[in-house]
């Protein structure tokens, strides 16, 4: 086997550990096998890789996209460090306005699975972190949606010592009782 599959305390939500193959000239490793994915319930289709980079002290997010253009998501830092957040917005979820929070970075390569009908953020730690992400849906403008960071209903932990940085788009999201219960 070349993943640990890790279930987190949201169902659906899991970190995948790839099994990294090291040494004094560097490592290998593989970073998406279907069949694997598949033995573990990971079956969703991806049809776009994103790749972006931040500075340190941005956060973006909290970010999706209104059915029926959701997204699942399969997210790596592969340079730097972050945390990456990924929020229950399905409101017919037990775990509905809840959160996982987990640390990707470049050392420890791991990865999160993010379920449609979940919005996702992450903040930066070091200087510079670069994601790539898979994304089961194509980017669809039109349904672009998020919610405001520091949401008070949700209560997210980032588990940082300063003011991020954020896009103006990221400060003027709504939250999420705005979204979900008018």
């Amino acid at each position: 086997m070349s993943f640990e599959f890790e279930k987190q305390n949201i169902e659906d939500v899991i970190l995948v550990k790839p099994k990294v193959f090291g040494d004094n000239r560097g490592f290998f490793m593989e970073s998406y096998k279907k069949s694997e994915f598949q033995a573990n319930g990971i079956t969703v289709e991806f049809n776009q890789d994103n790749h972006s980079k931040s500075t340190a002290h941005v956060l973006r997010g909290l970010h999706f996209q209104k059915a029926p253009y959701g997204q699942a998501k399969l997210v790596r830092c592969t340079r730097g460090r972050i945390y990456d957040v990924a929020v229950d917005i399905r409101p017919e979820s037990k775990t509905f306005g809840k959160y996982v929070k987990v640390e990707l970075s470049e050392d420890n390569k791991h990865m999160l699975f993010i379920p449609d009908g979940f919005a996702h953020g992450f903040v930066v730690l070091s200087d510079t972190a670069e994601l790539i992400y898979k994304a089961s849906g194509e980017y669809a403008p039109q349904a672009d949606c998020g919610i405001i960071w520091n949401d008070e209903t949700i209560n997210i932990d980032w588990g940082i010592d300063f003011e991020p940085i954020l896009s103006e788009k990221d400060t003027k999201q709504k939250t999420l009782k705005e979204l979900f219960h008018g």
